[in-house]
């Protein structure tokens, strides 16, 4: 195809006399390599005219420099080269091996990848039954040929027409019958993955681990800050030192058509600018009905994507532009609870850091409790990245005793075992204080629960409501937000409409708070809390305040109200209530429409707690008074829960 001989005499060009002996050897060179590189037809005319030009450029030209460049960035291109996916018998077990080793946890993410495996093994066992039937229908076209060429020497010249003919039907339904088999053959076109999830869950290291299941080669992008389309579709060849873009630069690098490519931080991307759009040309790129004819602008050729497996991630889908987020399938990926983290840390991170600070597992004794300890006063994360940090200070600490005691020649004196007590050595002193559930309670105060925003971690939070004489005002404290606010304004409001069948006035016509404020507040005043969860909390802590009913020290509650004192689902649940369970608390109460959420919650938890569901605040109170008479009970009037 290629033809890497000399150009005819005369002719000033690559073969002329400056470069005799070594340009012509370097075409020569350049045309095997385009020969093995398989290209597509496109890239094959391409590269042929190319070719024919570059013969015919001196070698001291800047434009030969240019399109042998070109050419040799055309034969580096993997246009058929692909990884065998290693799929047989045991590829799903094996892959899920792979993946329970390198992460704990991210069900859903797993779930997915064999799913996609599996329809892969079985796209693969049609094809290669497809391909048995075209190779049977070729070898019966080929003896048709074999014996038409037979026939044709020893007919008769009036016979030979007819029998030519038929065999030429039959030639022609063979072709037909192999195109027609060809086209059941089923097309890989693989996910586009989109992994979102708060810093350090492990969303790069998982597409890694994806690559490692699959036996495929790995290549990350960083799209972080990349503020120019020019970065991904590449330059055109007429500027000066002209490239491709990344995803053409890292096929080139990995050396296969299908790869496993991370397109890491796909929400920092740059937006539309001077430079034109970067998430623009994404478009093309993550569309698995257009990328088979990806077209780089250096290269200009069509370059076929779909069998790249693109995994992006993400810390967040509000600055992902609508039509990008709509090409991938998206799989949150929740920040670790305590439980998990304990896990992590004690399979995966402590015996890495051990190795990494020169240390051997016998020398260091790290127990669950320290680890505990770390995660809950030293770290407050949705990841693991500064439990990792923590873990290897702490046995820096430990390098350094073990050092020092045999550097004294008492090995002896040194102690493997690490103590909470050893932690405030180390890390100094604790930088968050857990909330522990109250031994006693007073009427106004009721335990609430939170998850944090930074996801992973939730805990209990006292909610304190005091009255005193005043005009009926309502006052909040503990930086406290707007749907927080307004949170606490519908509990009022409701005690203050049901006051008289909560026994809490004379006649229905009295105002509770006649004559009286009232000061909601949330410790904690330097932490800013918002959201609507707090509402049955703050509801039933009213109702304390007012009646004089303490509620229970060890039980906590969350829940969203409405005005009519219906209770309606929360998010955080589980973060919630692993934080209560750490924090001593033994009752929960949670909206009836939260028993789904219930159902993910780690064993652990579910035999620490006694989870009670309601649909009504009446529902709520009458749980934590049980041997209390309301008067709405006396007289029969109907609860308002089915309202």
């Amino acid at each position: 195809m290629f033809s890497g001989g000399q150009q005819p005499k005369g002719m000033i060009g690559g073969g002329g006399q400056d470069g005799e002996d070594q340009e012509p050897n370097e075409i020569e060179e350049l045309a095997k390599r385009l020969e093995a590189a398989k290209l597509s037809p496109e890239a094959a005319k391409v590269a042929e005219r190319e070719l024919k030009r570059l013969k015919k450029i001196h070698p001291a030209q800047a434009e030969y420099a240019v399109t042998r460049t070109y050419l040799e960035t055309l034969a580096e291109i993997p246009w058929t080269v692909t990884t065998d996916d290693r799929l047989g018998p045991h590829t799903l077990p094996r892959a899920r091996k792979q993946l329970d080793e390198d992460h704990y946890g991210l069900e859903k993410v797993k779930k997915r990848l064999l799913e996609y495996l599996a329809v892969l093994r079985l796209k693969q066992s049609v094809n290669e039954e497809v391909d048995k039937e075209i190779k049977k229908v070729e070898e019966e076209l080929g003896a048709a040929s074999a014996h038409s060429d037979t026939k044709e020497a020893e007919e008769a010249a009036e016979k030979a027409a007819d029998a030519t003919t038929a065999l030429e039907e039959k030639i022609k339904a063979n072709s037909a019958k192999v195109e027609i088999l060809r086209s059941k053959r089923m097309v890989d076109k693989s996910p586009i993955l989109l992994l979102v999830g708060p810093p350090g869950v492990g969303k790069t290291s998982l597409a890694r681990s994806v690559a490692t299941a699959l036996g495929r080669k790995f290549h990350r992008i960083s799209l972080g800050g990349v503020r120019d389309e020019a970065e991904i579709r590449g330059h055109r060849r007429t500027y000066v030192a002209a490239m491709p873009g990344l995803i053409v630069q890292g096929l080139k690098k990995v050396g296969v058509a299908n790869p496993v490519v991370l397109l890491d931080e796909i929400d920092k991307i740059g937006g539309s600018n001077h430079h034109g759009d970067p998430s623009a040309a994404m478009l093309e790129v993550l569309d698995p009905e257009q990328n088979h004819n990806f077209v780089d602008h250096y290269i200009n050729i069509p370059i076929d994507l779909s069998k790249v497996m693109f995994i992006a991630t993400a810390n967040s889908l509000d600055t992902i532009p609508a039509p990008l987020l709509d090409r991938m399938e998206t799989i949150y990926i929740p920040g670790y609870t305590t439980l998990e983290k304990r896990h992590i840390a004690m399979q995966h991170l402590v015996p890495k850091q051990i190795r990494v600070n020169g240390l051997r597992e016998e020398q260091v004794v790290f127990t669950e409790e320290v680890v505990g300890r770390i995660i809950e006063s030293y770290t407050r994360e949705a990841g693991v990245r500064n439990l990792e940090r923590e873990i290897g200070s702490v046995l820096r600490g430990k390098a350094v005793e073990y050092a020092d005691a045999k550097d004294a020649g008492h090995p002896e004196k040194y102690n493997p075992v690490l103590t909470v007590d050893d932690l405030e050595r180390f890390l100094g002193i604790e930088k968050f204080e857990e909330e522990i559930a109250e031994k006693t309670s007073r009427p106004g105060i009721v335990t609430g629960l939170v998850a944090y925003s930074s996801g992973g971690n939730g805990s209990i939070l006292f909610i304190e409501v005091a009255d005193m004489p005043g005009s009926g005002r309502l006052q909040l404290t503990g930086k406290l937000g707007d749907v927080l606010k307004e949170s606490v304004e519908v509990a009022l409001t409701w005690v203050k409409a049901n006051a008289y069948e909560l026994g809490l006035t004379q006649n229905p016509g009295e105002d509770i708070m006649k004559g009286r404020s009232i000061h909601v507040h949330c410790p904690s005043g330097s932490i800013p809390k918002d959201g609507p969860s707090s509402g049955i909390a703050q509801a039933v802590a009213m109702v304390s305040l007012f009646s004089g009913r303490a509620v229970p020290p060890t039980m906590a509650m969350t829940g969203e109200i409405s005005l009519r004192g219906r209770v309606t689902a929360v998010g955080g649940i589980k973060e919630k209530l692993i934080g209560a369970l750490r924090a001593g608390v033994k009752i929960v109460l949670l909206p009836a429409q939260n028993r789904k959420d219930v159902k993910d919650l780690p064993q652990e938890v579910k035999d620490g707690l006694e989870i009670v569901h309601v649909e009504h605040i009446w529902e709520a109170i009458r749980f934590v008074w049980p041997d209390a008479e309301w008067p709405v009970d006396r007289k029969g009037v109907a609860v308002q829960s089915r309202l």
